[in-house]
């Protein structure tokens, strides 16, 4: 625990919700120090100047919002997309690879202001406490960490209104009883968890669900979409170029439409034990399997296979939340070398919450229809295949001889 008097300044991950506000007001009055707010915009869909607002009225004196919206798709989202990482299979790592650029920036702002620590709101029992502090550490190895749930004794809901009415705190209404699922969202996903979704037996309720339609409910026909690739990453949508921000913006409008990018999950935390959550990722879900389309002209064999023997150490390498760490910047550079002519358009079908892919472009394809045609060519011995064979199974016939 941090020693409370070496605290004169700290930098706060402020959301502007009840949570951090309470947040807020701890910290000046159980550290006696000076309060810098951090509010990041990644694409959560919520205004933010509000926060600004109740900062203010807290008495805080320097208060930073910051659009951190293409600084997240283009070098964390894109990178993490060039791997095709998914967590136990099927999560497209939405909350864990935002906490690294929050983390930066929030150290970045302590360095700017002066200040000697940072705080952040994630509770005792999740991964994101590790995620935010695992990477202040590997940006500036000295900072001072506040976690107050770690510290405190607000406990429960009914504590936390009353400490907030206690300080003046503005408790809004739909807070005042327990919430029904808490939500984490930024440009990439929103995740629901608790409460109505703490039994994993239970289907999670239709209500929950934000930026998807209904696959039952998504347009009868069919939407192509076409996306163009320059070097693994995804620059146009339809002939349109996009900056990596828009462009992902776009496609979870056109993924949500057709109730594309839905998923139920109990997984394994880091911290040990399970969790129930439920997904929306519909524009990562359509750039997923399009990249996945482009490089299966473009890659080779054995580039491919490696990369998905790396993908799941890598991926959970960020959900555990080690974004700074070496081992995932060594895989980082071995998977941005094998995208280097990983270029061309991808035509993607989406419909009642599917995406296929229909066709795929590419000056850089190793694809030869000369080679895998089924008629009568002039580059491909059959009889060559004979050799081939009687070598591979060469130590199959000494084992069967052995037997």
């Amino acid at each position: 625990m941090v020693e409370k008097s070496d605290i004169k300044k700290v930098v706060l991950a402020y959301s502007g919700g009840l949570d951090t506000s309470i947040i807020l007001k701890w910290l000046q009055e159980t550290y006696a120090c000076e309060v810098v707010t951090f509010t990041a915009d990644l694409g959560q869909g919520e205004e933010l100047e509000p926060a600004r607002a109740k900062a203010e009225m807290l008495g805080i004196k320097e208060i930073f919002i910051e659009d951190l919206r293409e600084e997240f798709v283009r070098d964390y989202v894109f990178p993490m997309f060039r791997a095709n990482a998914l967590y136990e299979g099927v999560y497209l790592l939405g909350t864990s690879i935002a906490r690294p650029l929050i983390a930066k920036r929030q150290v970045e702002i302590a360095a700017e202001t002066g200040a000697d620590a940072v705080c952040h709101g994630a509770t005792g029992k999740g991964n994101d406490q590790v995620r935010f502090e695992l990477g202040y550490y590997a940006c500036n190895p000295d900072i001072k960490v506040i976690a107050p749930w770690r510290e405190w004794d607000l406990q429960s809901r009914e504590k936390l209104i009353a400490y907030a009415e206690q300080n003046q705190i503005p408790v809004p209404k739909d807070k005042r009883g327990e919430a029904p699922f808490s939500v984490d969202a930024n440009l990439l996903h929103t995740s629901s968890e608790g409460k109505v979704l703490e039994d994993p037996a239970a289907p999670c309720p239709e209500f929950v669900y934000q930026r998807t339609v209904s696959p039952q409910d998504a347009p009868d026909k069919p939407t192509d979409v076409t996306i163009g690739f320059e070097a693994g990453d995804a620059v146009s949508v339809d002939g349109q170029k996009m900056s990596p921000a828009t462009l992902l913006a776009h496609l979870n409008e056109l993924g949500g439409a057709n109730g594309i990018g839905r998923l139920d999950l109990v997984e394994n935390r880091f911290v040990g034990m399970k969790s129930r959550g439920v997904y929306e990722t519909p524009g990562g879900t359509v750039l997923l399997a399009a990249h996945r389309g482009i490089e299966s002209i473009t890659l080779d064999r054995g580039a491919m296979h490696l990369k998905d023997e790396l993908m799941p150490r890598y991926a959970e390498l960020i959900y555990n939340g080690f974004w700074f760490a070496p081992e995932r910047q060594m895989l980082q550079a071995a998977i941005d070398e094998s995208q280097a002519h990983v270029s061309g358009e991808v035509v993607v079908r989406l419909y009642k919450g599917s995406v296929s892919v229909v066709s795929r472009t590419s000056p850089h394809s190793l694809y030869s229809e000369a080679h895998v045609t089924f008629e009568e060519d002039a580059v491909y011995d059959q009889f060559d295949a004979e050799g081939f064979i009687k070598l591979n199974a060469l130590r199959l016939k000494l084992l069967g001889r052995r037997k």
